[in-house]
This record gives structure tokens, C-alpha cells and sequence, in this order.
């Protein structure tokens, strides 16, 4: 499983000028191809008197689902050269459109390529790449004598805790680093000289 990745915060759009040509970046966090599509489609209909709309995506926590487009541009000129940044800088679960009005000079290919390639890193500047890292919930059973020896702790630890219950017993609920759920266990286990009830719950990204 993929203890880490990284993908952007949020949409953005950024905008660059190239010799009059106007290249509008869009950015957006995606988790499927159904919805990368949907986006696609949508800036298109969006800029529908652009000439061109290119794209390139990169899905899955292990970016294995990889698709672009040139959308009319010279054959390796947008789509690869923006495919090229996501992958190079492992950022997944991404969508980069970028849009060009033409402005009446032509760029030739490595202007092309130097202007798409521009743009998608504004955009994706704009959208703030971020790291998440994979948690896993780690509830935890015990007596009131124990409540300040374990959050002592979870706490010195670096754990997050998420919940705390009081009833008759003390629930903790509590975010681990999924790479060191077994220590944590074991850590609560002597801590508690075996009294604590634990079990691991689901995963999540944070």
C-alpha cells in the first residue's frame, strides 16, 4: 500500500502570455477518469472559441492511470511535456488542462513545448501540491488509571488523537502513521501492562 503521495490542495487557474498567445491553466484534483473527463468536457464548453484545450492526467496513488492530449497542437508539443511535469514530480490524482487563444505569432515546437509546460507549472503552483499521508484509526480501551500514561503517550509519539470518550471505561480514538501501527500497538500493549483493549480500524489519507 502507498504510504504517501502527492496531489493538489484545490482547483485553481493561472494564466501566461506568450508572444500574444494566452495560455489559461486549469488544475484539478481528481480521483477517478469519469470525473477527469467531466472536466475536460467542461473547460472545453467553457472556452469553446479556444483553439485548443489541451490536457494530461495522472490517477491512482501509484499514478497508473496516465492520459493527455495535444487537442490539435503539433504531436508532442502539450500534452506529453505537461504528462512529463505530474510524472516527474509524482503528483497524482491530478487533471492540468491548458487552454490556448492563438495570438497571431507562431511559437514553433520548442516554444510550444517551453509555453505548455510553463503554464501547467503556474497552474499547478496556483493549486498548491500537497503530500498526504496514509493513517489508520487505532481504537483504544482503557482504565481511568491508565488515560494520562497513554496519551502521554500517543502524543510523544507524533499519533494524533481524534476522539476521546468517557463512560465507564476511557475510548480513545486515535490517528497512527499506518507504517507504525505494530509498534503502537505493542508500545499501548507494555505500557498498559496488557490491560488495554486495542483494534485497528479503517485507513485514510490526511
Amino acid at each position: 500500500m502507498t504510504e504517501s503521495y502527492k496531489t493538489v490542495s484545490k482547483e485553481a487557474t493561472a494564466e501566461t502570455v506568450v508572444k500574444k498567445s494566452r495560455f489559461i491553466a486549469n488544475v484539478f484534483p481528481v480521483s477517478d477518469e469519469a470525473e477527469a473527463i467531466e472536466k475536460i468536457e467542461g473547460i472545453k464548453k467553457k472556452y469553446y472559441d479556444a483553439r485548443h484545450s489541451c490536457y494530461a492526467y495522472q490517477i491512482g496513488k501509484d499514478g497508473s492511470r496516465i492520459k493527455y492530449s495535444d487537442d490539435g497542437e503539433p504531436q508532442g508539443t502539450a500534452g506529453i511535456p505537461m504528462l512529463d511535469i505530474l510524472r516527474n514530480e509524482k503528483i497524482t490524482d491530478t487533471l492540468v488542462v491548458v487552454t490556448r487563444y492563438f495570438g497571431g505569432i507562431l511559437l514553433g515546437t520548442g516554444g510550444l513545448v517551453r509555453a505548455y509546460s510553463g503554464a501547467a507549472k503556474e497552474g499547478l503552483l496556483a493549486a498548491k501540491v500537497i503530500t498526504k499521508t496514509l493513517y489508520v484509526n487505532v481504537d483504544i480501551e482503557i482504565d481511568y488509571t491508565l488515560h494520562g500514561k497513554i496519551q502521554y503517550l500517543l502524543l510523544g509519539g507524533g499519533h494524533i488523537i481524534k476522539d476521546t470518550q468517557f463512560t465507564d471505561k476511557v475510548k480513545i480514538t486515535a490517528l497512527c502513521l499506518y507504517g507504525e501501527k505494530d509498534k503502537l500497538i505493542a508500545d499501548i500493549t507494555e505500557a498498559s501492562q496488557g490491560k488495554a483493549i486495542t483494534e485497528v480500524g479503517e485507513s485514510c489519507y490526511i
